[in-house]
């Protein structure tokens, strides 16, 4: 008799803890690659206080940006939006859990009857025509045996979702303070820009100045002032659009930080800021550093539950129910050792026959499960793409920002040349008017190329991850 207690025990642990069916997951394979086709001369940063942290906008050492990149994950709707969905998906994890453990529930009753005597076939002795009182307590538990891991799968499928919420939180996290970054380095730029401007509009008027003196002097014929006036008036329109610009990029960064735009106001501050140098990761650190791959990798993990869940259809159910209380038809009755009622046993339920519907399951969860290990390879292959085409764009504008510097100095000489001839006589008004066009033209593409290093930085840091990695993935 001792010798079958142990064994008995060993079975109810085995019935409780069961076995798992379907297939056991296996990291996907990602496409991988030696090394950033574009990194091909880049520097790495030194020192390495520079390496890409959670804040890895402090790179580009400006304090009002970081100030407003810290309220982005604070104050932002749509941060709060993902946040609110990580938790939904954390909740279902104990959802899923509480399948584990036996349910417990009562009906309490309290009710009367009284039979027809005229009920047919039914001897009217039998029948009780003050009718009959039934008070009923009962206490119902029933449990399902894990036996093939479906509950178990559901629990683990519910955590790999929630962990793929918290990537999804971070990844909007991420995109939205990245559209603060470039949005914040547009709004400088604008400021560079109406400056510039601004500092043009006031050499125009000194130039109508000069050139209608000349002309009441006798000296300068009535086209000149035309033509200086026109230049005038044209760069005043190009301040006044640079500021409609300005003012949109204000509104927008307001909102990201969950202000209305009326209540916030961005001091103007021309665009001065130099492209930090980004450490660039390797290949497969870039699976460590994107909270979408991460995302994508642990919606994989969960599809792979998904088909043990419906694999484990094709096994029989094995369920306990149990039910004790407490019958009569009177409260003094009730409290009676005799009437106490109670049943248990278990149940063993199969399905013989579907018609292919469990198959059909089990098929469209290793087709869900091959989606995503494609977009799980997609989003790796887009990652890589970003870190490329960022790359070319920077190399590429440092050279071009280069030879636009060249090119402007070389534009503000030829303009100054060409006042000095105009003013001694030798040359007519029209080229200076082409000299000043040419000079601004130059000058404000200098700034836009500025305003595209900062967002190709931006983009870059993005797409690196900035500074995120997979253990920042809450452990569930």
């Amino acid at each position: 008799m001792n010798r079958r207690i142990p064994l008995s025990l060993a079975g109810a642990a085995f019935l409780l803890s069961g076995c798992m069916v379907g297939p056991k997951y296996v990291k996907p394979s990602a496409p991988m690659a030696p090394g950033f086709k574009e990194n091909t001369g880049w520097q790495a940063a030194q020192p390495a206080d520079t390496k890409l942290r959670g804040d890895w906008w402090t790179v580009f050492g400006d304090e009002q940006l970081n100030e407003l990149e810290l309220q982005v994950a604070i104050q932002n709707q749509n941060v709060k939006a993902a946040e609110a969905r990580f938790r939904q998906a954390r909740a279902q994890i104990q959802f899923n859990r509480s399948g584990l453990a036996p349910t417990l529930g009562t009906t309490p009753y309290v009710g009367g009857l009284r039979s027809s005597s005229n009920r047919p076939n039914f001897p009217s002795t039998n029948t009780n025509p003050n009718g009959t009182a039934d008070i009923q307590l009962p206490l119902d538990l029933s449990y399902e045996v894990d036996l093939w891991g479906r509950i178990r799968r559901g629990v683990s499928a519910a955590r790999e979702e929630a962990t793929a919420s918290a990537g999804d939180l971070e990844t909007a996290l991420l995109s939205l303070q990245a559209e603060l970054a470039m949005d914040y380095f547009e709004a400088r730029a604008a400021d560079a820009s109406e400056k510039l401007l601004s500092d043009t509009v006031k050499d125009y008027e000194e130039a109508y100045r000069i050139t209608n003196n000349r002309f009441l002097g006798g000296v300068s014929p009535q086209s000149d002032v035309d033509q200086a006036k026109t230049q005038l008036e044209a760069a005043r329109v190009q301040e006044s659009d640079v500021a409609i610009v300005r003012d949109q990029y204000e509104h927008a960064i307001a909102v990201l930080i969950g202000q209305p735009p009326a209540s916030f106001t961005l001091a103007v501050t021309p665009l001065r800021t130099q492209p930090p140098v980004i450490p660039i990761a390797l290949p497969a650190d870039l699976l460590e550093r994107r909270p979408d791959i991460a995302s994508a990798e642990r919606r994989v993990a969960e599809a792979n539950d998904r088909i043990g869940i419906a694999t484990a259809a094709f096994y029989p159910t094995l369920s306990f129910s149990a039910a004790v209380g407490l019958e009569a038809t009177t409260l003094t009755n009730l409290v009676k050792a005799s009437s106490l009622l109670w049943s248990a046993g278990p149940a063993l339920s199969e399905t013989a026959f579907d018609f292919g519907r469990r198959r059909s399951v089990v098929a469209e969860a290793k087709a869900g499960y091959d989606e995503t290990v494609a977009n799980y390879r997609q989003t790796t292959l887009t990652a890589f793409q970003q870190v490329e085409d960022n790359l070319a764009v920077l190399r590429v504008l440092h050279t071009e920002a280069e030879q636009q510097h060249r090119a402007t100095e070389a534009a503000q000489q030829a303009q100054a040349i060409f006042n000095n001839r105009y003013v001694g006589g030798l040359d007519t008004y029209l080229q200076v008017v082409a000299a000043q066009q040419t000079a601004l033209a130059n000058e404000r593409n200098d700034i836009d190329i500025q305003r595209r290093q900062m967002n190709a930085s931006v983009l870059l840091i993005k797409a690196l991850g900035g500074g995120w990695d997979t253990t920042q993935l809450p452990k569930l």
